[in-house]
């Protein structure tokens, strides 16, 4: 044995659902102060664009992506425009509705937890209803106050986007 205590996996597993619900909950909720709160200082929160129809961009220093953000910074000041107004392509925000499944929680030796989703996202916004839907990879990180996203990887299989694409979209 390696002295340190065994992982509950059940328990981590349940924690890591309610903690990704929790954020599809305040992205739909538009509770922007507590979304924003799940995610680290330096956070890397990134949605490649697709270079074929296989393969995404795989660096988004140097490749086109379609959401960059390296830090949370980048995240307030869209949640800024987004509450604003000054986002006219998101005005008015749209109804969402958040739906995630095959969530996969995977433990890694250093107490960080990989997780691995399937979601759709459901948009309403005048008079016309648009779904996305994909893959996210999370690196969540354990914090006094609870977990934190690290990074944040969306994969949208449908990138043929009949509106916008925000952060309320994936």
């Amino acid at each position: 044995m390696d002295g340190t205590a065994p992982v509950d996996l059940v328990a981590l597993r349940s924690e890591i659902v309610d903690f990704l619900a929790g954020e599809a909950q305040a992205i739909d909720d538009r509770d922007w102060d507590t979304w924003l709160g799940l995610h680290e200082e330096t956070v890397e929160y990134w949605i490649p664009a697709w270079d074929s129809e296989y393969e995404t961009t795989s660096d988004p220093q140097a490749e086109m992506s379609l959401i960059y953000y390296n830090g949370r910074a980048g995240l307030e000041d869209r949640v800024f425009r987004l509450r604003t107004g000054r986002s006219a392509a998101s005005t008015p925000l749209p109804r969402t509705c958040h739906m995630m499944s095959n969530i996969r929680v995977l433990p890694q030796a250093d107490g960080t937890v990989i997780a691995r989703t399937r979601w759709v996202v459901h948009l309403f916004r005048k008079g016309e209803q648009t779904q996305f839907f994909g893959h996210a990879e999370y690196l969540l990180v354990a914090d006094p106050a609870g977990w934190k996203i690290r990074r944040k990887k969306v994969l949208v299989l449908n990138d043929l986007i009949p509106t916008v694409l925000d952060i309320y979209s994936v």
